[in-house]
């Protein structure tokens, strides 16, 4: 932030002098009324799930709804409103939006949403969402949740009672115009980084699919195989089903009262599965009888079979020594097989992802152990396997270096974005004098 000069005074309380510090009870309405809407029953009107609110900025809005479909269970909010998410962890992942564009200027949205309606003479729109994401106002608030565990809610009270430095009409459109030009920059570079990628994940899919499918070498005889989505194969390799190589191997069943601080089982989960490895980030411990057949083994595939989002069921990781000998929980299959290290390539192929498309639908998100192992593939010798697993290990973690170093840049342009926010509206930086330039070059910052 060296870039941009300090205000020249500062009151006591951090804010620069000339600013008003108050609470934001006396610049916002929380939560106002639907009975001030003045539409018919059969007008359309914005609805807004908790997935279509952005995380820092943006509401999706694809859906409508006649007024008199929306029940009395939903948030009212309208155009210029400010909506922040108050259940964990929509709160702490920055859940909050700036109300745009919604259908006849109006929007019913989840229960789960603060609305803030800026008094015009006291706070603009803009300059208050931007307060609402900053991380003055968001660390603050995961302070004053109350609840337990995932249903923890930041009160009314905390906004209301949040207090806020407060420059003048004019200087908050200021600081409001600056952040929208810098985030937007921002947002551009990361949006590049993503497209980035999407476009390696894509690579490493195709480089996977065609090794475990048509091999290494291209001047091998081919021969059509008996499966469509398979087609032509190596001579030697052979047409097999899953449940043919190996075991598949339900995890443990325990119950909440089983869970314990310290001292007892790990149980791996669907969130110990990141990138096809393993993390101990967020790990539960159980006390209670642990059959033999669900402890891991190295080389084991545990994969997510169960899950309440259907983009995370078929995420699996190869377990190495150091991450096996552990348990797994229920919504977790284990396949144990000595073609494991050749079948982790294939469960991360596009003739997995067909297959197990063909079973997932709205309403089922589970891979049973039947319909994993009635899974159709094509195996190879295994000295193929050998040289086509040694082939791939090489060549997806080069490619998985890159996404590492992608995700880095992105990680450092989203906390500078998040810095450059905060130090903005608490007037840790003066950007009064900054000019939008007329030729704009989108750079990473240099000390993001």
């Amino acid at each position: 932030m060296k870039q941009y000069p300090a205000y020249p005074q500062y009151s006591s309380q951090g804010f620069p002098i000339t600013w008003e510090r108050k609470r934001l009870r006396f610049s916002v309405q929380m939560n106002p009324s639907k009975s001030e809407i003045e539409l018919g029953d059969s007008d359309l009107v914005s609805f807004v799930p908790m997935d279509a609110v952005g995380e820092y900025g943006g509401v999706r809005l694809s859906e409508q709804k006649e007024l008199s479909e929306i029940g009395g269970g939903y948030t009212y909010f309208c155009d210029d409103d400010v909506v922040v998410a108050k259940i964990t962890p929509c709160f702490e992942n920055g859940k909050s939006a700036l109300a745009k564009g919604l259908t006849n200027k109006t929007a019913f949205g989840t229960t789960e949403l603060h609305v803030l309606r800026a008094h015009v003479n006291q706070v603009a729109p803009q300059f208050l969402f931007y307060l609402t994401i900053s991380h003055l106002f968001r660390k603050l608030g995961e302070s004053e949740m109350y609840g337990a565990g995932g249903q923890k809610r930041v009160p009314e009270d905390f906004i209301k009672n949040f207090r806020a430095g407060f420059p003048s009409p004019v200087e908050q459109q200021t600081i409001a115009r600056f952040l929208d030009f810098k985030t937007a920059q921002i947002d551009a570079l990361i949006a590049k980084k993503k497209e980035l990628l999407d476009k390696l994940a894509e690579k490493r899919t195709a480089l996977i699919s065609h090794a475990v499918t048509k091999g290494l070498d291209p001047s091998l005889a081919m021969k059509e195989s008996k499966v469509e989505w398979l087609g032509s194969i190596p001579q030697d390799w052979k047409e097999t089903r899953v449940k043919y190589l190996g075991d598949l191997i339900l995890g443990l069943t325990y119950s909440p009262d089983d869970v314990v601080s310290d001292g007892g089982t790990l149980v791996l989960r669907s969130s110990n599965v990141q990138e096809g490895k393993i993390s101990l980030d967020d790990c539960v411990y159980v006390s209670c009888d642990i059959p033999k057949k669900v402890i891991t083994k190295a080389d084991d595939i545990l994969i997510c079979s169960r899950n309440g989002s259907r983009a995370l069921i078929g995420k699996c990781a190869l377990l190495t020594e150091e991450v096996s000998n552990q348990a797994f929980g229920a919504f977790m299959t284990v396949l144990r097989s000595r073609h494991a290290r050749f079948l982790y390539y294939v469960l991360n192929s596009t003739l997995f992802k067909f297959q197990s498309g063909r079973f997932l639908t709205s309403t089922i998100n589970q891979l049973t152990t039947q319909t994993l192992g009635d899974f159709e593939i094509a195996l190879p010798p295994e000295e193929t396997q050998a040289e086509i697993v040694n082939h791939l290990d090489k060549a997806t973690a080069a490619i998985d270096a890159q996404c590492r170093k992608a995700q880095t840049v992105i990680d450092r342009l989203t906390e500078y974005r998040g810095a450059l926010i905060t130090n903005a509206v608490t007037g840790k930086i003066d950007v009064r004098g900054f000019e939008i330039p007329q030729t704009v070059e989108i750079q990473e910052p240099a000390h993001a």
